[in-house]
């Protein structure tokens, strides 16, 4: 008897169950149909995400592999870990490592809060017509071709007829071809970079000043704060979460140091401070035909930014209620 109603309960419990999972089918079906030009918007973007981001990731085990290009990657010979070893046993590898992280994290620390800080000045701009034009100034650079923009700044540190030296010789200065230095490459990137990004950049945190509640500045006013101990107590709090996800991001990519500008400035004299990984991989990959190499250094650059991210959300996790996931 407790038998059969042990069953009942089981077979009852099984079809509440089913009637539950059908219910669910039948919300998500009627809510995809409801929506479903919407979804389809998706279907252009997850395309592309398809078959520029995951479907290339079928080529990494070319880092584990004797590449052949005649043979391809099913037909090229499994090497493991020897690329990687040749990679880690290579002085310029550590150089070039070392070069990465020096150029991020300068660029983190003087780039980054460039935009943060321009926003704030605009943020106190009272004259409309004034702090349009400054914004239109400002990120316009940042739609010019980054070949235009090495150019600009090739023609500005010339030794003969460019304009900073121009400038030296006018006060009596010896004139220096900034561009064959090395002790001068990271201070050229760094400052070209902050002028070309800057105003595209401050967008970004010009919305998020304009979600902050008015009334919070008003009773800061009525408390007696003046106007730098409004942006401490309110405007720096109110964009603070998107200053952290951006932080995050920034940090994730700290190894991802474009090459197409470097290439475009660097030359052989300036390899000591100019030379990324990046570049690396671009010469021996491109110039060399290592790809197996090539893949193996990628493949290293990857993972460390993935960790990076990791570790950044992590800590933020910690010491603010703000993260990526």
């Amino acid at each position: 008897m407790e038998e059969a109603k042990l069953d009942l309960s089981k077979h009852k419990l099984s079809k509440h169950n089913a009637i539950q999972r059908n219910s669910r089918i039948t919300v998500i079906k009627k809510a995809l149909m409801q929506d479903r030009f919407l979804y389809m918007l998706l279907i252009p973007f997850l395309a592309w995400y398809v078959v520029f981001e995951y479907t290339p990731m079928y080529g990494l085990q070319v880092a584990f592999k004797e590449y052949k290009l005649f043979k391809g990657i099913l037909g090229s010979e499994w090497v493991g870990l020897q690329h990687f070893q040749d990679l880690f046993g290579d002085p310029y590898f550590w150089r070039n490592l070392k070069n990465t992280f020096l150029i991020s994290f300068y660029n983190l620390l003087f780039a980054f809060p460039a935009p943060i800080a321009l926003a704030l000045l605009l943020n106190e701009v009272k004259h409309a017509l004034f702090k349009r034009v400054v914004q239109t100034l400002t990120y316009l650079p940042h739609f010019v071709s980054i070949v235009i923009v090495a150019g600009l700044v090739t023609n500005f540190l010339a030794p003969t007829s460019g304009l900073f030296n121009i400038i030296l010789d006018k006060l009596g200065f010896e004139k220096i071809y900034f561009l064959t230095k090395a002790e001068y490459f990271r201070t050229i990137y760094i400052s070209s970079t902050i002028w070309k990004e800057v105003g595209f950049g401050a967008i970004l945190y010009i919305a998020a000043l304009s979600g902050i509640n008015p009334e919070l500045y008003e009773a800061a006013v009525i408390d007696g704060a003046n106007k730098w101990k409004r942006v401490l107590h309110v405007t720096l709090p109110g964009i603070a979460p998107t200053i952290i996800i951006m932080l995050i991001l920034k940090i994730g990519s700290l190894l991802s140091v474009g090459y197409e500008y470097i290439i475009l400035l660097y030359q052989p004299s300036t390899y000591s401070t100019a030379d990324v990984i990046s570049t690396y991989v671009y010469r021996t990959g491109l110039q060399e035909g290592k790809y197996d190499f090539a893949t193996a250094v990628g493949f290293f650059n990857s993972v460390v930014s993935l960790t990076l991210i990791f570790i950044a959300n992590k800590m933020s996790q910690k010491v603010s209620e703000t993260s990526l996931w």
